[in-house]
């Protein structure tokens, strides 16, 4: 088992702006305000699918966007919404902070769904505006930034597929070239002295873990070198690929080969003989004739059988695809992230701190951060739109019962102001 780890970097939608317009018809306050809202921004949405095995596929994409919201229209006519970006992550799925490594959510069951970036809010146009004091408003909202996130996403991989078959047959370079996997490779026996992992892409949302399971030899089950350390690893997977070397170059008998680790593998645990199997052929590109090849299909005829050569990569293709078809047939056990973390506390939208510092007051927060940003500071209508929200909000009579005096500093946000009453 290892973990798998994907940074990505998300960015939800922006909302849509609010629309400026005025009718332009007799008897109405320089038309009377006509402008419509933004659409809101796309999400970003995960959901736990249980045909995503790996984070493969975050590693040919790390970045993701959400489409923005489209801006009001003349005639009150509403903006569209963005589109949400759906994306698929395995069941196990852990997603993390990438500054402060604390969970965001954790994926424990099929179809789970969380919004991991909100599209930004469409801002109102100036319809939205109007009141009996004043009739033509000439400021609209902008629309709001859709929300960035730059996570880590974890992943625990117990391999869907062991790699079995006695030294030296090819295991560890078919592994380095089916996965992202580096085993060391050379010709002699025991190369492999610990199981080697990799992901497998077989396409876009395809993917598999595969192992290399070394050190299977005759008497591994009675504990023989770290048999019983490598048979474990063979007990946790979905699928066998026992690999067996027909060329014959070092007299060797390929039925020979996989009837003593066949035994092996029953003398451990009976049931691993029950574990599906695929048969392969390999080091084709060495052979001198077909004879071993008829010989160990007539062998192998109840079983799946494929010919490759690990040197030349022949066969490697129909294997990528064999294996993913007959994992989809099998029941998958997930193994998902048990430990006790810390999570990411949800921010409210509308808290803000007042402080003082050096005779100067300073008003921050998420409520002042979008409160600066949909206000036109040069519009008279919004600026009184900005100081009724801060009276609303109570910021006004928090400030007077922290004591601000008259004409005294007051920083918001970046925008600096002298108070008055």
């Amino acid at each position: 088992m290892f973990i798998d780890i994907a940074k990505i970097e998300l960015k939800a939608g922006k909302g849509g702006d609010g629309c400026v317009s005025f009718r332009r018809e007799k008897y109405e306050p320089d038309g009377g305000p006509y402008g419509g809202d933004g659409g809101d921004g796309g999400s970003i949405i995960f959901i736990s699918d249980e045909s995503v095995r790996t984070l493969m596929d975050f590693r040919y994409k790390k970045h993701y966007f959400a489409q923005n919201g489209e801006n009001g229209r003349t005639k009150k006519q509403y903006g569209k919404k963005g589109e949400d970006l759906i994306i698929k992550v395995p069941i196990g799925t852990l997603v993390k902070d990438y500054e402060t490594d604390k969970v965001i959510y954790d994926f424990k069951e099929k179809d789970d769904k969380f919004i991991i970036a909100k599209g930004g809010k469409g801002g109102k146009g100036n319809a939205r505006f109007a009141t009996s004091t004043r009739q033509a408003p000439r400021f609209a909202q902008p629309g709001t930034k859709g929300e960035q996130r730059v996570i880590n996403l974890e992943l625990k991989l117990i391999a869907d597929v062991g790699l079995v078959g006695l030294p030296n047959v090819g295991k560890s370079s078919l592994l380095s070239i089916l996965s992202d996997a580096k085993p060391k490779i050379a010709n002699y026996h025991f190369t492999t002295l610990e199981p080697n992992l990799g992901v497998c892409r077989v396409e876009e949302n395809k993917s598999f873990v595969i192992a290399d399971i070394p050190g299977l030899i005759e008497g591994a089950s009675s504990g023989v070198g770290l048999g019983f350390e490598f048979l474990k690893h063979v007990e946790r997977t979905r699928l066998l690929v026992h690999v067996l070397d027909v060329s014959g170059i070092e007299g060797r008998d390929a039925i020979s080969d996989y009837e003593t680790i066949y035994k092996e593998l029953k003398l451990y645990n009976e049931n691993l003989k029950s574990k599906k199997e695929i048969i392969v052929l390999n080091k084709i590109d060495l052979l001198s004739s077909d004879e071993n090849i008829k010989k160990a299909k007539e062998y192998f005829k109840d079983k799946t059988v494929l010919e490759l050569s690990a040197v030349t990569k022949m066969g490697i293709k129909e294997l990528k695809y064999k294996i993913y078809d007959e994992l989809s047939k099998i029941k998958i056990d997930y193994d998902t992230f048990d430990e006790k973390f810390e999570y990411v506390e949800e921010i409210e939208k509308d808290a803000y701190e007042i402080y003082m510092e050096d005779g100067t007051f300073y008003v921050e927060g998420p409520l002042i951060d979008y409160l600066v940003y949909i206000t036109n500071f040069q519009d008279y209508d919004s600026l009184k739109y900005f100081q009724k929200v801060l009276l609303d909000k109570g910021v006004i009579n928090e400030l007077k019962e922290k004591g601000v005096k008259e004409g005294q500093t007051i920083v918001i946000g970046e925008m600096e102001f002298e108070f008055f009453e």
